[in-house]
């Protein structure tokens, strides 16, 4: 059974066919889908899986905080399963691959306190962008 199946299970979320089905799309890491590939590969497992319930269940997700949208450079929202595991993103300039990073030290302490001019800092989230390796071999 996947993580995300399981986070879901424990809170006591109605699994119907539906929302299991993307719930099992969603499992696995570095996995970054947008709305329609996650319909797509939902369709191979249950065909009659409309667009509007892909989309209702993914914003049940975030809402849930089970799940992050991801947007980089105004491509399309991208979902994240995985945040129960402090991350940044590793995002191809070129095709938009996505991987999951994990950074080393505190991201917060990065930033120096002449630098915050007096805000409360929250959250930091971090991208860093570059080139993927089939990318850098076709450029």
């Amino acid at each position: 059974m996947s993580d995300l199946l399981q986070r879901l299970r424990d809170r006591g979320w109605r699994l119907t066919a539906q929302r299991r089905v993307i719930a099992e799309v969603l499992d696995g890491e570095h996995v970054h889908y947008t709305a329609d590939e996650v319909h797509a590969r939902a369709v191979e497992r249950l065909p009659e899986i409309s667009r509007a319930s892909v989309y209702n269940t993914l914003g049940e997700l975030v809402a849930l905080g089970e799940v992050v949208e991801v947007t980089t450079d105004g491509r399309a929202k991208r979902y994240d399963p995985n945040v129960h595991q402090e991350h940044q993103h590793l995002v191809c300039s070129g095709c938009g691959m996505i991987r999951d990073v994990r950074t080393e030290g505190d991201l917060m302490a990065a930033l120096p306190s002449g630098e915050r001019f007096g805000f409360a800092v929250d959250e930091v989230t971090v991208t860093y962008y570059g080139r993927c390796p089939g990318c850098a071999t076709a450029a």
